[in-house]
């Protein structure tokens, strides 16, 4: 089927699990309580997809209090206990983040419960949502390894074993989140892309990576205002994506000012692109979203182009992201009518 539609990875929380409309959110169970009602959540967020007509559903990241966090709660040599206030992002904004402080290794299990609960309620493909390697060495504070390169591997081989053991759970598309790869493209070209090639290795599963301008958050629009009239940041990293063994590329496109044309660097890769702008409240109608999706069939072939949002749906008041879905599922329906 042409234009299917999928999620960039989260959806916001019900008020019961975390504060709403907010990044980082603190939860208001803990616990058994909390595990239970993490599932729940998740399952409710599937639900919520497949009610909106999505073809690729994720659990939402609704077992985690940020994308990044959630993951480093389960490995070892991460002291959470003494934070530090550090700039991330290229000191784009300031985040309390936990530091390294010895070798690095899985307590076990990462995302099992979260996984196996949502393979089990949905019959549609599962998508499952995880950090980047050069996303993680952003956003954390390190006091063992002392080379960012070197920790970045550290946490791919981490990574690699959590998506080979999703994979074996039944999920159909293991994304990793590289935010990153938009701020330090340098380093992206030079080790950033084999790292997230070793977090990838050997999945028999789709594998794509998540590159955008980040959430809705008033630090990212605030920096979105400084890249003038063109953003050009991925025209440095496509050609080097086009060449990874990574099968799909997620990206934003839904009110920015990237270059649509930008999309024909990635050749041979599906491309999912973003036609729901998660920094603007205003509802897209299914004209928006066919609108995009022509636009990128300039430049990727439609049967490569997959319907998605811009970015994670986490801070975004519940209603509106619900709406949101909706828009996205009919505009790739009104695509198809006028283009399959």
């Amino acid at each position: 089927m042409l234009f299917e539609t999928t999620i960039a990875g989260s959806l916001p929380k019900p008020s019961w699990l975390a504060e709403p409309e907010k990044l980082w959110a603190p939860w208001r169970l803990a616990g058994a309580e909390l595990e239970a009602a993490k599932i729940d959540a998740t399952l409710l967020a599937v639900k919520l997809q497949e009610d909106a007509g999505i073809d690729i559903v994720t659990a939402g990241e609704q077992a985690r209090q940020h994308f990044v966090h959630g993951f480093l709660e389960r490995v070892e040599g991460i002291d959470f206990q003494n934070r530090v206030e550090m700039g991330i992002r290229n000191d784009r904004y300031k985040a309390m983040v936990p530091t390294v402080t010895g070798p690095l290794k899985l307590k076990g299990r990462v995302h099992a419960a979260e996984a196996k609960a949502a393979r089990a309620h949905t019959k549609r493909r599962l998508k499952f949502t995880l950090p980047g390697p050069m996303t993680i060495a952003d956003t954390v504070a390190d006091r063992h390894y002392g080379d960012q390169k070197t920790m970045a591997f550290a946490f791919a081989d981490l990574l690699n074993e959590e998506a080979r053991a999703l994979a074996r759970d039944g999920i159909d598309v293991i994304q990793f989140d590289e935010p990153a790869f938009n701020v330090f493209m340098d380093q992206v070209n030079v080790w950033g892309i084999a790292a997230l090639e070793r977090a990838a290795a050997g999945l028999a599963c789709r594998t794509a990576v998540h590159i955008c301008y980040g959430y809705g958050i008033k630090a990212n629009i605030d920096w979105k205002e400084t890249l003038g009239a063109e953003w050009r940041q991925y025209e440095a990293i496509f050609p080097a994506l086009a060449a990874s063994r990574i099968d799909q590329v997620s990206v934003e496109c839904r009110n920015s000012k990237v270059p649509i044309g930008l999309l024909g660097l990635l050749k041979g890769k599906d491309v999912l692109v973003g036609a729901i702008d998660v920094a603007s409240d205003e509802i897209e109608t299914p004209e928006d979203v066919a609108a995009t999706i022509e636009a990128a069939m300039q430049h990727v072939p439609k049967e490569r182009i997959v319907a998605c949002t811009n970015c994670g749906m986490a801070p975004m008041r519940r209603d509106i992201a619900e709406a949101k879905l909706v828009a996205l599922a009919e505009g790739a329906a009104l695509a198809r009518k006028r283009f399959g």
